[in-house]
């Protein structure tokens, strides 16, 4: 009797505690965040509530298009249009960089990485590297504009950025990663794609169409054009009136991680020992630049902009070391996060291996794009 009674409170205590198991980025945020408690109280100020509406909404409305099937007759067009499985990664690789130049990185994932998942089980072709190379060529298509991404945004505001002056310090490294993304695309498993899928029509073109909408009025939103409040209510607005199971079906823990880091990155990047080591480390160009690639590898390259910013005018080496870093690790990038997400919901069994390249990939390209930046330092 006892035994039993034993059995089941450690099934219980496996239930309770098994996803943290499954879902080791979300546990290893959270865990960091409680630990960087005890060093620093945390501020609610240190929640970027912008960034967590956003996500909310897209997740939303995202998924709602996917219910509607309007990922799928995407998909399926793609598919018909191409005749092998190294073209379909290389298109998908392609429209995450284009598109997160003008709706950031994290929204080209969250847009295309469930349509590349998609792909994957209508066809049975592997993704992983392909997502891999969608994540990268996200973060190196959005450091193109000052709107592709939050450091961008921040840093064009705070230093005064002309636009020619912007684009003209980020050219050089971004067209060696479009260089790397062609030979990595290269790379890729060629394999003949000989499937017969059914054309897809959308049941409901009304909801549909709304949907779009109001994936419209986010985007919006996240431009500054309208209010982050206005974007939620109207999303909120809109599952409740057509499927209030969508409110339901989202990544609550995806938001959760996010806290997470906000609330780590707020505790540690706010401690004496970091804004020592910050005032003192920056002396020229060159510690600027590799500072922030540095730093961005262990705070994500948003508060290693924040914070380093408060400590030098050199914004073009910051500007670069921050979009250069947010290569490299996982959490380097906080958008990597969300494909990371994407890709383990759909494939669980894969995690560790989809890492394991992910960190390859991400330090071959880091590594590549800081020496030839480094080069361009060095002849100036």
């Amino acid at each position: 009797m006892v035994q039993n009674v034993d059995i089941q409170r450690k099934q219980r205590i496996h239930i309770r505690f098994g996803f943290m198991k499954k879902d080791m980025v979300f546990t290893i945020s959270f865990l960091l965040a409680i630990a960087s408690c005890f060093v620093q109280l945390p501020k609610l100020e240190y929640i970027n509530f912008n960034v967590m509406v956003s996500l909310f909404n897209l997740m939303i409305a995202i998924k709602a298009l996917e219910d509607l099937k309007v990922l799928d007759k995407f998909a399926i067009t793609i598919l018909n249009k191409s005749n092998n499985s190294r073209t379909v990664s290389s298109i998908l690789i392609a429209l995450c960089f284009v598109s997160s130049m003008f709706v950031t990185n994290d929204v080209a994932l969250l847009t295309f990485v469930p349509l590349t998942v998609i792909i994957s089980k209508k066809t049975g072709m592997p993704v992983s590297e392909t997502i891999i190379l969608q994540t990268i060529a996200a973060n190196i298509g959005s450091s193109l504009t000052p709107m592709g991404n939050p450091q961008n945004l921040f840093l064009f505001s705070h230093y005064g950025i002309k636009p020619f002056d912007f684009f003209a310090t980020i050219l050089f490294v971004a067209a060696v990663g479009i260089g790397l993304l062609v030979i990595f695309s290269m790379k890729l498993p060629k394999s003949e794609l000989k499937v017969d899928l059914p054309s897809i029509t959308i049941a409901n073109r009304y909801e549909a169409w709304i949907w779009g909408t109001v994936l419209v009025v986010i985007i919006a939103s996240i431009f500054g054009l309208i209010s982050h409040t206005i974007s939620l209510l109207i999303t909120v607005m809109a599952a409740v009136i057509l499927n209030r199971n969508l409110l339901v079906k989202i990544d609550y823990l995806l938001l959760v991680t996010f806290i997470s880091f906000f609330v780590f990155i707020g505790n540690i990047s706010n401690t004496e020992a970091i804004q020592t080591v910050a005032s003192t480390g920056l002396q020229d160009s060159t510690s600027v630049f590799f500072s922030s690639i540095f730093l961005s590898q262990f705070v994500s390259n948003v508060p290693a902009s924040i914070l380093l910013a408060n400590f030098t005018d050199e914004w073009q080496p910051l500007l670069l070391g921050v979009n250069v870093g947010g290569l490299g690790t996982i959490v380097a990038s906080l958008a990597s996060v969300i494909s990371y997400k994407l890709f383990i919901q759909a494939k669980p069994m894969e995690s560790k291996k989809y890492l394991l390249t992910f960190s390859i990939y991400n330090i071959a390209f880091l590594i590549i794009l800081a020496a030839s930046q480094y080069v361009i330092f060095s002849i100036l």
